[in-house]
């Protein structure tokens, strides 16, 4: 029975609408290809307290007081009366002349307990009596005595950056000074040590003195001003941290055997950028020292670790490689950014096609899982994002075995960034000042899909110290 031409005529419109639907379709999806739209590069800032541990060898110290303390302390010369004392039937009183002197007779030694600093100098002082006229000329004697002159300080840094050492101080005989004479012991402490403490008077204006003399606040202004230099922590690629500081305070004073410290903080931003030096920051005064400090002894950076999408790529390819034989094999891969997620484009032709352009595209679209325990970085929520053609039933399972399979370890390129930034935070600064730093803790921070790569952004913590004399 013929087919009316009516329903012919329909049926061939529906297969076409069909056809131009499914068109329209496979169309649609070419062109849903996520488009290239990498993060913006920017400095990786942390605006933050930068906290430092200032430290002051004290053997310098030592040595700076020591320049000013004189060798001889004190010169006797003295009458006095040496002999009262009853010689068979006559009483003989005596006087005699006294002549010795009171020398320093080793270095000043420095050592810290606490928040106190405590010195010691060795004296020696030796005397000799003789009677004071011609029936008492054949009367003689002589004497030495040592003592130890202790001073104790509780130093602190003024807001005017000046050290004030707050001196107390004191001195104790091992051997008390007595001259022998006759069998008489006269005691010449009287005579001495009036001579000694107006010498230790000295010797605590001049140390006060040897304290100015460090000039703190002309090093801490030439250090600040160094502080504002960009420092290079890396060379490949060039990693450069910028630290602007603006306010300064100090506290914590504490001392050990070798060292006097303190917390020293700069508030201020850390700014690090890769690539080329970013423009100079102009240094600003000294400010005036606070006291207030929150976190002293560490401080905040942030490190960039590379990593390209060729990596990716080549992982993907290991993984792919990995997986049973099927009718489609991988021709090409592609891996870039796009609003703020990872497009991983395959090109999957049949096996029998030989033809070099063989194949359709299909685009899967995820986020990156860093494991900060680990150091590595995988591809998670893959999904189809775009598609040539109809859809490929092996697409679903290597999504699956690129979730599993593609993992980036970029352990060695973060010790390899943390090892030379710590090399760079070793630096001198200026007038006897000098900065050591080390980064111990990191934690990832963020990621950056860039056109050319992804940047890890890791917060990295650690020490820093400013140091003097050491």
């Amino acid at each position: 029975m013929p087919v009316p031409l009516r329903i012919v005529r329909s049926t061939k419109r529906a297969a076409f609408a069909v056809l131009a639907l499914t068109f329209l379709a496979q169309t649609a999806l070419a062109a849903d290809k996520p488009p290239l739209s990498p993060d913006p590069p920017a400095p990786l800032a942390t605006i933050s307290r930068v906290s430092a541990t200032i430290e002051f060898g004290l053997p310098a110290l030592a040595k700076a007081i020591e320049q000013d303390i004189p060798q001889r302390l004190a010169t006797i010369d003295e009458r006095v009366n040496c002999v009262h004392r009853r010689v068979l039937m006559f009483r003989v009183n005596a006087n005699c002349d006294v002549f010795g002197f009171v020398n320093r007779t080793g270095g000043v030694s420095l050592y810290g307990r606490g928040d106190r600093v405590y010195g010691a100098v060795s004296i020696y002082g030796a005397a000799e009596g003789q009677g004071a006229n011609r029936f008492t000329s054949r009367i003689r004697g002589e004497t030495e005595a040592r003592a130890t002159i202790e001073a104790e300080a509780r130093p602190a840094l003024r807001k005017d950056w000046s050290l004030d050492l707050n001196f107390s101080d004191s001195f104790h005989w091992s051997e008390a000074p007595y001259l022998h004479v006759l069998g008489r012991e006269v005691d010449l402490a009287p005579y001495v040590e009036p001579r000694i403490r107006s010498q230790l008077a000295r010797v605590r204006s001049r140390a006060l003195a040897a304290a100015k003399k460090l000039n703190l606040r002309d090093k801490a202004t030439a250090a600040w001003a160094k502080a504002f230099e960009p420092v290079k922590l890396a060379d490949e690629p060039p990693v450069w941290l910028q630290v602007t500081p603006q306010a300064a305070a100090f506290a914590g004073v504490r001392a050990n055997d070798k060292v006097l410290s303190g917390s020293l903080e700069l508030s201020g931003s850390a700014v690090t950028s890769i690539g080329q030096q970013g423009a100079s920051v102009t240094p600003t005064s000294l400010p005036p020292l606070g006291t207030d400090v929150t976190a002293p002894g560490t401080f905040d950076v942030i490190l960039p670790v590379r990593l390209g999408y060729d990596a990716i790529k080549d992982k993907i390819n290991q993984a792919i490689a990995a997986l049973p034989a099927q009718d489609s094999a991988l021709r090409e891969v592609q891996v870039y950014p796009s609003a703020g997620k990872l497009v991983i484009g395959l090109r999957l032709a049949k096996t029998s096609d030989g033809a070099p352009d063989a194949g359709q595209w299909s685009y899967l679209s995820g986020a990156l899982k860093v494991d900060d325990a680990s150091k590595s970085v995988a591809l998670a929520d893959l999904d189809l994002a775009a598609q040539d053609g109809g859809a490929n039933p092996g697409l679903q399972s290597i999504a699956a075995q690129l979730k599993q399979a593609v993992n980036i370890d970029y352990g060695i390129s973060y010790q390899n960034l943390l090892m030379a930034a710590n090399q760079r935070l070793t630096r001198p600064l200026k007038d006897g000042f000098r900065m050591e730093g080390k980064l111990s803790s990191v934690q990832f921070d963020k990621a950056l899909l860039l056109a050319d790569g992804i940047t890890l952004a890791l917060r990295a913590s650690g020490e820093l110290k400013i140091l003097y004399g050491m």
